[in-house]
């Protein structure tokens, strides 16, 4: 019985270490107050499904300053051949869903007001197509999902839930990726 139960505790460290061991590279995530984990899975090109298997979740909920684990060296590998269509350097502004005369529904559907954390921008269509996924620089990644009527030409209008947070972004060039 002492054999059986030195190998068989052996086996649980050598087990156990080797499921650390292929998590130890993995890229990590610290939540920030305000996240979630489709904000997340969009920011790492993954689903909300494999952030809850990678991390052992079985709800929704994440907490502020948790270690997340977003992505596994396979799941890296096919998002690696995510490509960039697309460059712009674009005039951006920024917008909330509390403005005078906004319902905070976008032109896809989105409702913002339900949906504080939903990274979207608001693009002239005919330079970015409605429904793209973008990478703006210094936003992160976000839907094109709505239009404005002052976003002409290389121009984008990017959501943040406060008016607070819209001012602190200010005006900026920014540069957009445009991905597959």
């Amino acid at each position: 019985m002492k054999k059986f139960s030195i190998a068989f505790l052996t086996g649980l460290f050598i087990f156990g270490f080797g499921v650390k061991e292929s998590y130890a590279s993995s890229p990590k995530y610290t939540v920030k107050s305000g996240d979630n984990l489709y904000r997340i899975s969009l920011l790492y090109n993954t689903s909300v499904s494999n952030l809850k298997t990678w991390n052992n979740l079985s709800g929704n909920i994440i907490f502020p300053n948790q270690t997340l684990i977003v992505g596994n060296k396979i799941s890296k590998t096919k998002t690696a051949s995510k490509q960039v269509k697309k460059e712009l350097t674009m005039k951006s502004t920024a917008y909330t869903a509390y403005c005078n005369g906004c319902i905070g529904i976008t032109k896809t559907g989105i409702n913002l007001r339900k949906n504080p954390n939903q990274k979207v921008i608001a693009v002239d269509p005919k330079v970015i197509p409605l429904g793209s996924k973008v990478f703006v620089e210094g936003y992160g990644y976000a839907v094109a999902g709505d239009i404005g009527s002052a976003i002409k030409g290389n121009t984008i209008d990017v959501f943040f839930p406060t008016k607070k947070e819209a001012f602190q972004w200010g005006r900026k060039e920014v540069k957009v990726q445009i991905l597959d």
